[in-house]
């Protein structure tokens, strides 16, 4: 039996932080050398437990410690919601991101044999601020924001866990990200219109990177070949080309496929993999979808909409911790080999939280088991 089957469900799920390197990253800078009360360790349980209940206000958060199960889990016996707003202005997002990064490096060191980790989706995502609350993210004249830059990695069975993030003002633009999001060799990035660079697109097929990535309409093209696409098939044409205008024209051949997608509309598909075929490329594009569909389990089941403060560390460390909200979760998925999705692992955990962790379990190998049945 797992030695850790008499904590709560709670405190199994913040386990898997790795609170021994915070602590031995504070001693070395001193973060917490003149706190009293709330650690950052206490800081990050609370408001890992803010997200997990949508918890509306420092006010509220602040009133949750009223619970003698949060008081045992943070230390703590009360907290106003000005200490919460002075710490949260405070802590190093630089902490929380080393954390994320742990975890991620758990991920991929518990992958299963099904998990492609040579697959990744990059996008982002912009989140909306009051200009007048949050002056520092202003990025035209009534507007302000924050750019979430994220790269996905797929776990199978529609699995997926973030690998990367940057977090950026609203008006940085998506390829300057490039650099940053796709750096590895061998592997398969796919990305939208937003991150089309030429330049780039060469330097990726001479260090050995493969792209799949949606082609603007008005892009220039110069036609070297043409390949057959299959008949009564979504694919209208498979194409060696040569990217942009003769004075401003990429020195790699590339490869256009033109496809139908559900709705009948036709995709433009850029990519320097030859290997493949035309289906199996528009199949590897389709994977895109799942970072939609990341981004919008965020602003549904966290709360990254509005935020706890107004600085742009109070910004940046709640959404580094909704990230490590997820990634708990998918070490929950790993160490159980479910296929339950995060979504209903979150709905069983809330609904055990101060209970021994071998209840919420018990409810993840029943689902699995049941499953098996049916199959």
């Amino acid at each position: 039996m797992d030695k850790n089957t008499h904590l709560s469900s709670f405190s199994q799920w913040l386990n898997q932080i790795n609170f021994k390197q915070l602590d031995e990253t504070l001693g070395q800078t001193g973060g917490d050398k003149y706190v009293k009360k709330l650690t950052t360790k206490a800081y990050m349980t609370l408001f890992l437990y803010a997200h997990l209940q949508k918890e509306d206000s420092l006010r509220s958060i602040s009133d949750c410690v009223l619970s003698e199960e949060l008081q045992k889990a943070t230390g703590l016996s009360s907290i106003s919601a000005s200490q919460l707003s002075r710490k949260n202005n405070s802590v190093d997002p630089q902490l929380l991101m080393m954390l994320f990064l742990d975890l991620v490096a758990k991920i991929k060191g518990k992958r299963a044999p099904q998990m492609d980790e040579r697959l990744r989706v990059v996008d982002s995502t912009t989140i909306p601020l009051n200009a007048q609350r949050y002056p520092w993210a202003h990025f035209r004249k009534t507007k302000a924001g924050v750019k979430l830059h994220l790269r996905l990695v797929f776990m199978g069975k529609g699995q997926v866990f973030p690998e990367k993030a940057v977090l950026t003002s609203a008006q940085v633009n998506d390829r300057s990200q490039l650099d940053v999001l796709v750096d590895e060799k061998e592997a398969m990035y796919v990305f939208d219109r937003g991150y089309v660079d030429y330049q780039a697109f060469d330097r990726f097929s001479e260090e050995g990177m493969f792209f799949a990535s949606r082609l603007k309409k008005n892009a220039v093209i110069h036609v070297l070949h043409n390949y057959k696409v299959p008949e009564k098939s979504s694919l209208l044409s498979d194409q060696m080309i040569l990217l942009g205008s003769v004075q401003n024209q990429t020195e790699n051949a590339f490869r256009l496929i033109v496809a139908q997608d559900d709705q009948g509309k036709n995709i433009r598909i850029i990519t320097n993999r030859f290997d493949l075929s035309a289906t199996e490329i528009s199949d590897v594009y389709r994977h895109r979808w799942a970072i939609e569909l990341f981004f919008k389990w965020l602003k549904q089941h966290v709360r990254i909409q509005t935020f706890y403060g107004q600085s742009e560390k109070a910004v940046q460390n709640q959404l580094l911790l909704a990230l490590i909200h997820y990634s708990l979760f998918v070490l929950i998925q790993q160490k159980l080999k479910t296929t339950s999705s995060v979504l209903q692992l979150n709905r069983w955990f809330k609904a055990v939280l101060w209970k021994s962790c071998e209840q919420w379990f018990r409810r993840i190998r029943f689902q699995m088991n049941k499953r098996k049945r049916v199959t």
